[in-house]
C-alpha cells in the first residue's frame, strides 16, 4: 500500500509540475527590464535629462546661473594683458601662517621644475633637452606673487594653465615659493 501511495504522489507531483508549462506563454518575469533591457547608444540622446517644459539635453544638469561651488573663491581678473598688469599690484591672499613653503616647493617640483628648473633659473630638463626654449629665469623678471598666480591660473605663451591641476590655495603656495626662489637667485 505504501509503494502505491508513493507512486501516486510522484505521478501527482509530476503532473502538477508539467501541467502549468506552456511554450507559447513563458513564465512570469519578476524584473523584465533585467532580461529585456533597452539598448542605449553611448553618448546618444536620452529622455533622462529632459526638463519638464520639454527642452532636450542636459538642461537639468546645468547649475543655476550665478551659483558658485561651495568652498570656491572666484578669481576676479580676466585673462587679458591689462588684468595681468593689474595682477602685478596684488599680493597673496594667504596669511603668514597659511604660507607653507615646503608644500609650495613640492608642488613647484611636480608641475613647474620640469621647465623652469628646481632653482627657478629657467634650466629645467625640457629646456636642457631643447624641447622648450626661452623659459625665463625668475631673476630677470619683474614678477610678484599676484602676477605668478595669474600666469599659473591662465597660462602665458607656451605655458598652459594649471588651474585644473592645482587648487586656488595650491597656486598661491606655488607663487609664494617662486618669490622665495626669485630672492635666492639675485
Amino acid at each position: 500500500m505504501k509503494s502505491i501511495l508513493n507512486i501516486l504522489t510522484l505521478v501527482g507531483a509530476s503532473f502538477l509540475m508539467t501541467s502549468c508549462f506552456d511554450k507559447s506563454a513563458p513564465n512570469y518575469q519578476l524584473f523584465p527590464n533585467m532580461y529585456e533591457s533597452v539598448g542605449y547608444e553611448t553618448y546618444g540622446e536620452s529622455d533622462a535629462f529632459n526638463s519638464p517644459t520639454g527642452e532636450k539635453g542636459k538642461v537639468n544638469q546645468i547649475p543655476a546661473s550665478g551659483t558658485i561651488k561651495r568652498g570656491f573663491t572666484p578669481y576676479d581678473l580676466p585673462n587679458t594683458p591689462e588684468a595681468y598688469a593689474l595682477s602685478k599690484t596684488r599680493g597673496t591672499i594667504l596669511t603668514s601662517d597659511q604660507v607653507d613653503l615646503e608644500r609650495g616647493k613640492e608642488l613647484f617640483n611636480i608641475y613647474c621644475a620640469i621647465c623652469h628648473g628646481e632653482a627657478g633659473d629657467g634650466k629645467g630638463n625640457l629646456v636642457k633637452r631643447e624641447k622648450f626654449l626661452g623659459v625665463p629665469s625668475y631673476k630677470d623678471r619683474e614678477v610678484t606673487s599676484g602676477s605668478i598666480f595669474h600666469i599659473v591660473t591662465y597660462g602665458i605663451n607656451s605655458m598652459g594653465s594649471h588651474a585644473n591641476q592645482l587648487s586656488q590655495e595650491e597656486r598661491w603656495q606655488v607663487a609664494e615659493y617662486v618669490m622665495k626662489l626669485k630672492s635666492e637667485l639675485k
